[in-house]
């Protein structure tokens, strides 16, 4: 089994749209233990481990760029210094001991998905019987001074469809630092193709796993739909009143072509 072709910036959208990765602030993470994540009602999504933040979203879509070649499951070389330059991260001593902490994490993490269909019966389910890591395996070979990774080839399962967003990944690369929610962003109006979207303000903050007052948290989406509108990843967007008395976030999209 292989991955379909495409370019760096594929995620599946039940991940882009559930809150496992998520703009987290600095710090020491949350860390979840078989926790239902936030996500839409066509999906269940539970997990274990780290939270995780969009840096490690971006490692992941690395990995699974590298991975596309190879049989889903096979070993996969893996250029440190490579991934790092794909993430516009500096290749420092640093630099390579957060990536093997990150990978090391994300090694450690399991979860368990369950797509359902609109009658609300299950279409599919991944780690129900057998662990589901995010990656299946990291090792490092001493003689050739190597190291590689493996995915776990149920990863072919969620791409199926083309339930996948890919992201423009040269504008991702220029949102500004200290800007992780405009990443979130970027990655969940990905999901549709609908050129106007609509999003309940609790249901993001929750999404977003952010713990501050509301106030705070209209102020950063904001500056987070500023930064998208300035890379012109939406065309402009604004907070209002939903018909049902609720505060939405609603975002227009550049119209294609």
């Amino acid at each position: 089994m292989y991955l379909p072709g495409f370019d760096i910036g594929a995620m599946p959208n039940h991940l882009n749209r559930s809150s496992i990765i998520a703009p987290i602030a600095r710090g020491r993470r949350k860390f979840h233990r078989q926790t239902v994540m936030i996500s839409r009602s066509d999906c269940v999504l539970e997990y274990t481990g780290e939270q995780l933040d969009e840096a490690d979203g971006e490692i992941i879509m690395a990995l699974i760029f590298f991975a596309r070649p190879h049989p889903m499951g096979a070993p996969v070389p893996l250029n440190r210094a490579e991934l790092l330059r794909k993430i516009k991260r500096s290749t420092g001593r640093n630099d390579y001991r957060w990536l093997h902490a990150r990978i090391k994490a994300m090694t450690e993490a399991t979860l368990f998905l369950e797509a359902k269909k609109r009658d609300g019966s299950t279409r599919y389910s991944i780690g129900r019987t057998v662990a589901f890591r995010i990656i299946a395996g990291f090792t490092y070979d001493d003689e050739t001074e190597t190291y590689s990774y493996n995915l776990d080839p149920r990863w072919v399962q969620m791409f199926s469809n083309k339930e996948y967003s890919l992201l423009d990944w040269d504008k991702r690369m220029q949102i500004g630092r200290g800007h992780d929610m405009a990443k979130t962003l970027q990655r969940l109006v990905a999901t549709s193709s609908d050129l106007v979207q609509r999003y309940a303000m609790d249901w993001l903050k929750l999404k977003m796993e952010y713990a501050s007052p509301v106030r705070k948290f209209r102020g950063a989406l904001a500056a987070a739909c500023n930064e998208l509108e300035r890379l012109g990843i939406v065309a402009t967007w604004r907070i209002e009143v939903s018909t049902k008395g609720k505060p939405q976030l609603a975002l227009w999209l550049p119209a294609p072509g």
